[in-house]
């Protein structure tokens, strides 16, 4: 009786708060709507914690601590939004995964990541996470390459983003904005930031932070500065606010911009936004290419693929600059990518939540092609990356050491500058390179066409060899599979299977070439005469496979240079099925071969074609003998035997 009267009194008390708590959600929704993440999650909170439950409010909730890197206190929210069990929007699915990860429930997060996919096929995020679902043992291949700790200038606020200036690191800092009434940013409820500076000792040591730049100083973020060679041009991002004026978009809010300053008398003068900003969306986080001709940034201007891309822009000799470039879908999800660097060594550094990670944002690294297209984001691993957001790397390629930002835990502050060392590179680098020759009189061969192929045949590149024979591949993959196809009139065309070291370094493959001379008589078999490859089929298939295509070429090849020969085309199966089903199988397999040759160029008088089944077995491996794969594999053959010349 007792439990039933407590019970009764619970769901008064319930009845009479209701609409208060209405009340209050409608205020948090407010705060919400203006970006007050910080005072919209307090009274959520108090709401929830009374037991009132509505998804829209733990949307809100999970959104508020997802925006704001708390990704603990996300995954919490987002949990009890899952847990009513009500349809929620795809995008849900990947931030609960992303916040599921930085309390390492990475097996959960993946199932959500699964969901993810069926429900946003389109979605890159799950595209690259449905190929790359063994992401973590590539993490930990990837990771031990650092020794981190400190910087040893970080505050109880946000330090982040560093940048080198001479013997100075100048960062961002939310330590201290110099009033005595001092002015928050709703979003956070933190600071707003300015740029300080610190020296570097030739230990690594870093002396006690002063402020940089005051001269250019805002009310609002100052944040992020790149400086060029010379130290007398800086980049940095700033909010919409200039000359004391404050720029709003259509929805009232200031977003962010790049501005340009130099170096006059000593100080920083004619900060200037760039031709490119807007007023509609933002730009930041500049990062200029080693050259100082290529500003690389982060926007989500229009054309965009997801909440934050990475773009670059020329910056032309007089000053001005071109059209911002997208940087692609190789590099850019539907999440965010943000905060590049790009080093001497044709590499690009950056920060996403939209490539598989540890949680939150991680740093990638992508080699930089010279034809300006990029390779595929490596993750750089622990403890580089954590759970958390990790960003903002910079590097000095000479000694390997460097600096990153992270809000893992352990830190000072809501963010901290870490300082490291890097003991082993992660891209392995090699060359592919060798010298042409004539098999039998070691003559140099030039002008030979050497294609290089991934292990599916898709075509890389092709080079000619040049007068002294020799052919390069100047960038290959450490640890992959290619196949190279040489080619020069007057002789066989030649394939040969390459595996590449996985250390950096160089892989010489010397070709050699035989002339196509050969002496060829009627009843031979072009296959064993010319080295051609057998012609092999998967099991009951009659479809051309792409290694199979590739032998045909080569008969082709062998009729286009005796225009008179005749070719009968002989299809043998193993012997499993039955003899009659196997008969009629190599039947189809001798004229999908005869099929392709002629929709190649071969007439069709010059070709005929028959399926012998199992009848001509090439070893032991007939009816209920039991045999290997392999050896059945060799039952499944073609043969190619001249009848005319």
């Amino acid at each position: 009786m007792k439990n039933k009267v407590l019970y009764i009194m619970f769901l008064s008390v319930l009845a009479f708060s209701g609409s208060a708590q209405k009340a209050a959600v409608k205020k948090a929704d407010k705060q919400y709507e203006k970006f007050a993440y910080i005072d919209a999650t307090k009274t959520y909170e108090r709401v929830a914690e009374k037991g009132y439950k509505s998804a829209d409010m733990f949307e809100k909730l999970g959104n508020a601590y997802y925006y704001n890197a708390n990704f603990e206190k996300a995954a919490k929210w987002y949990g009890e939004l899952f847990a009513m069990n009500q349809e929620v929007a795809p995008e849900y699915y990947y931030r609960y995964s992303q916040s599921l990860k930085s309390i390492k429930e990475y097996a959960k997060a993946d199932q959500m990541m699964v969901l993810f996919n069926q429900k946003s096929s389109e979605d890159l995020r799950g595209k690259i996470f449905n190929d790359h679902k063994n992401y973590m043992d590539i993490i930990k291949a990837n990771s031990g390459r650092y020794n981190i700790e400190d910087a040893g200038i970080n505050s109880k606020y946000s330090d982040y983003g560093s940048a080198f200036l001479g013997n100075k690191l100048v960062f961002t800092s939310a330590r201290d904005t110099g009033g005595f009434m001092k002015k928050k940013h709703k979003w956070t409820n933190g600071y707003f930031t300015n740029m300080y500076s610190a020296d570097q000792a030739a230990e690594g040591g870093l002396s006690k932070p002063v402020k940089f730049a005051k001269d250019i100083n805002s009310k609002f973020h100052e944040a992020t500065p790149v400086f060029t060679k010379d130290g007398k041009t800086m980049y940095f991002t700033r909010n919409n606010f200039n000359d004391g004026k404050k720029g709003k978009d259509a929805a009232k809010t200031t977003l962010l911009k790049i501005y340009k300053a130099t170096l006059e008398n000593n100080q920083w003068e004619k900060a200037t936004e760039l031709p490119f900003d807007s007023d509609s969306y933002s730009t930041a986080h500049p990062m200029l290419s080693p050259d100082g001709k290529t500003l690389y940034f982060a926007s989500d201007m229009p054309g965009t693929h997801g909440q934050s891309d990475l773009f670059k822009v020329k910056i032309n000799d007089d000053g001005s600059f071109g059209t911002p470039e997208n940087l692609g879908t190789k590099i850019n999800t539907e999440g965010k990518e943000t905060f590049p660097m790009v080093t001497d060594e044709n590499e690009l550094y950056f920060a996403s939540d939209g490539h598989p990670g540890l949680g939150g944002l991680d740093i990638f690294v992508s080699k930089i092609n010279k034809d300006g297209t990029f390779s595929e984001p490596i993750n750089i691993g622990a403890p580089a990356n954590s759970p958390q957001d990790d960003f903002a790397y910079l590097i000095d390629t000479k000694t390997r050491k460097g600096f990153l930002t992270s809000n893992r835990t352990g830190g000072k502050g809501d963010d901290d500058i870490y300082k490291f060392l890097e003991t082993k590179k992660l891209i392995c680098e090699q060359i592919l390179s060798g010298i042409v020759t004539d098999v039998a009189t070691q003559e140099i061969l030039a002008n030979t066409k050497v294609t290089l192929s991934d292990e599916k045949f898709n075509v890389i590149k092709e080079v000619m060899s040049d007068d002294k024979g020799f052919y390069i591949f100047d960038t290959v993959e450490c640890g992959k599979i290619y196949y190279i196809k040489s080619a020069k009139e007057q002789y066989e065309t030649k394939e040969q299977k390459i595996t590449i070291s996985k250390e950096t370094g160089k892989t010489d493959l010397p070709i050699k070439l035989e002339k196509k001379i050969k002496t060829v008589a009627v009843n031979d078999d072009l296959a064993k005469t010319f080295g051609i490859k057998i012609i092999y089929f998967d099991l009951d298939k009659w479809n051309i496979r792409q290694d199979a295509a590739l032998e045909l070429e080569k008969i082709m090849d062998v009729m286009k240079e005796y225009p008179s020969m005749k070719i009968d085309l002989r299809s043998h199966t193993d012997s499993r099925g039955t003899a009659k089903y196997n008969e009629k199988l190599s039947d189809r397999r001798a004229k999908s071969s005869v099929a392709w040759l002629v929709k190649n160029g071969i007439e069709t008088s010059r070709l005929s074609g028959k399926g012998y089944g199992e009848s001509k077995l090439l070893n032991k491996c007939a009816d209920g003998v039991k045999c290997s794969e392999d050896e059945h594999q060799a039952n499944r053959r073609s043969e190619f035997i001249v009848v005319a010349l």
